[in-house]
């Protein structure tokens, strides 16, 4: 793997993302309409906004990224795209992070509008500093984006990755703190949810939103990086060159 064809596939994407002004502005303002709505839906109940808008600010960006990234890439091995590319000497880690670093640049544009939206115009009170949740939406984003590469490596069919969505990111939803908090589930699904990263997450968010600083903050994030490394990796070892 090298710098050069790294960013070779990197810019490939974006420009590819350019000429599609319809996934781009699903993937840009999708977020901030669904924080929008979700903010409209809890305008009635003082303080709940406040109390669940974190964990949707992690949520949402996710579950964009994972599908976004997951149908794109099948997308490319289908159409025998991918296997052309593999036929020069371009590599496969080439590829995969060329898509993260594509992706996660997209996310960066992405973590700006939906938290300004929900801080600036859905009245969404931090106590901790606003960058941070915008750094941790972006680190949520590139969960996402890990897990689609993973799950596109997997999925022979666009309809194959959207499958994934009910193992790798129902359970999740489910699970990581944001309908009931984590230390009032069963202890058999609160172990389970510690080994869930978007649980981690949302703890990120929360600890943003509440002020909190040092492990508290820092904890969540290192588990959210190393598992989105960690997918990354297994998705170029995974990769194949085409679909049958």
């Amino acid at each position: 793997m090298t710098a050069i064809r790294t960013l070779a596939t990197a810019g490939r994407v974006l420009r590819q993302l350019q000429h599609d002004p319809r996934s781009v502005a699903l993937v840009l303002l999708a977020p901030s309409l669904l924080v929008g709505l979700f903010a409209w839906l809890l305008d009635g109940q003082p303080g709940a906004f406040d109390q669940y808008g974190g964990p949707i600010l992690a949520l949402f960006p996710f579950i964009l990224m994972f599908v976004v990234t997951s149908v794109t890439t099948l997308r490319e091995r289908r159409s025998g795209t991918l296997e052309r590319l593999l036929t020069t000497p371009l590599g496969k880690g080439d590829f995969i992070v060329g898509y993260a670093i594509a992706f996660g640049a997209v996310a960066v544009v992405q973590a700006v509008l939906t938290v300004g939206f929900a801080v600036l115009v859905c009245g969404l009170e931090v106590a901790g500093p606003v960058w941070q949740l915008g750094f941790v939406a972006v680190l949520n984003a590139l969960l996402g984006t890990g897990l689609g590469l993973l799950a596109s490596a997997f999925a022979r069919t666009e309809f194959q990755a959207v499958q994934f969505m009910p193992i790798l990111v129902f359970p999740q939803v489910l699970l990581g703190g944001l309908l009931m908090p984590r230390d009032r589930m069963p202890e058999v699904l609160q172990a389970i949810s510690d080994w869930l990263p978007l649980s981690y997450a949302i703890n990120a968010v929360n600890a943003v939103t509440s002020g909190d600083e040092g492990w508290a903050l820092g904890g969540p994030l290192i588990v959210v990086g190393a598992v989105t490394v960690a997918a990354l990796g297994i998705a170029a070892l995974t990769l194949r060159r085409r679909t049958p």
